[in-house]
């Protein structure tokens, strides 16, 4: 695989993961008091989306290529549907879990995405499967808080 290539793909994860680190904060300005248990666990996945976004990051800096910046064009819509659900809702737990569900449905669909991609270096692979794996278990967290709602 061409160096341009694998760059492209890296950078299309890190713009996902940029997108998610702006979904929680927008997740988290939005929920009501009384919700610090979301809150925690919406402050441990940005965490987590920056710590993804550096292991990319240095395998671009690695290839001589720059690091995109900003969010994706579909995390822009993400992020007005969410405050669109928001306005309606009142923004109730349900209603911010639904949205971030939904945004972690994008990332999954994003890294599937980059796993189609022929000819990624073996390491490459590796590296953007064990973070799709690390994503998928934070998306299931987020279900099951969701189912959990009434």
């Amino acid at each position: 695989m061409e160096t341009k290539e694998k760059t492209e793909v890296l950078n299309d994860l890190i713009l996902i993961n940029n997108d998610r680190i702006e979904g929680y904060q927008k997740a988290k300005e939005e929920l009501k008091d009384g919700n610090d248990d979301l809150k925690e666990l919406f402050t441990s996945m940005i965490a987590e989306s920056h710590a993804l976004k550096m292991a990319l990051a240095t395998e671009v800096t690695a290839s001589g290529e720059e690091v995109e910046e900003g969010t994706t064009n579909s995390g822009k819509i993400y992020r007005a549907w969410m405050d669109v659900k928001a306005a309606f809702s009142g923004a109730d737990r349900k209603a911010v879990l639904e949205s971030c569900e939904f945004g972690e449905d994008a990332a999954q669909k994003a890294y599937q995405m980059a796993l189609k991609e022929e000819d990624l270096p073996a390491h490459v692979r590796s590296l953007i499967s064990e973070q799709k794996a690390t994503l998928r278990a934070s998306h299931d967290k987020i279900k099951a808080l969701r189912d959990a709602q009434a």
